[in-house]
């Protein structure tokens, strides 16, 4: 099985496809951002989409077989040269105009995402980042923890950085903040509600 997602990086943006269960996260000054959307045949939009061309989704399965339903390969899901197959390697497309706010560049696959939110990740790179500013260790870490975790499914991580220098510290206000939230929990609370905006 081949599932692609691929990055561009043009000058201050940043161009995304994603064709299956890989996921592009960016970290937004210690906010994840997803850039790609997991292509599970039980997503709503991919069930009716499978549906429509006469595929299944059994028990989160395209056509029984396949828990994916965007991939470059399986030939033997997709079926002779030019049938219409449920399963399709048509990407999906994300541009997204960099700003000074975004640090660095998460992409993985699924064996990743399965034990891992896309905010933990991010808040775990950005603080390796800050300590020592290797994103080639970072990406090896974020494998590390995904083992530890006890993924059971392929593993690959790679980390982006989009400046030299590590992160900057995030001062925020003690007012504003009680002491009964994490820095994470912070930044899921504030991406829920950028989502709702």
């Amino acid at each position: 099985m081949i599932y692609s997602l691929h990055v561009i990086q043009w000058y201050r943006t940043l161009l995304v496809a994603n064709a299956g269960d890989c996921r592009a996260v960016l970290g937004k000054r210690g906010r994840a951002v997803e850039l790609s959307k997991d292509h599970k045949p039980s997503c709503k939009s991919e069930k009716l989409r499978i549906e429509n061309l006469g595929g299944i989704v059994f028990d989160g399965y395209l056509n029984g077989q396949l828990s994916v339903a965007r991939a470059i390969g399986d030939w033997h899901v997709k079926g002779s040269k030019g049938s219409i197959s449920p399963l399709t390697p048509e990407p999906e497309f994300q541009e997204v105009r960099l700003t000074e706010e975004d640090e660095f560049l998460i992409i993985g696959c699924d064996g990743l995402w399965d034990v891992m939110t896309s905010q933990c990740a991010v808040s775990m790179v950005r603080k390796e980042l800050m300590a020592h500013n290797d994103p080639e260790r970072c990406s090896r870490e974020l494998v590390q923890e995904a083992l530890r975790r006890d993924t059971c499914d392929n593993l690959t991580a790679v980390v982006v950085c989009f400046s030299a220098d590590p992160p900057p510290q995030i001062e925020i206000p003690r007012f504003r903040v009680r002491r009964s939230i994490s820095m994470e929990g912070l930044h899921m609370l504030k991406g829920a509600l950028d989502s709702n905006a």
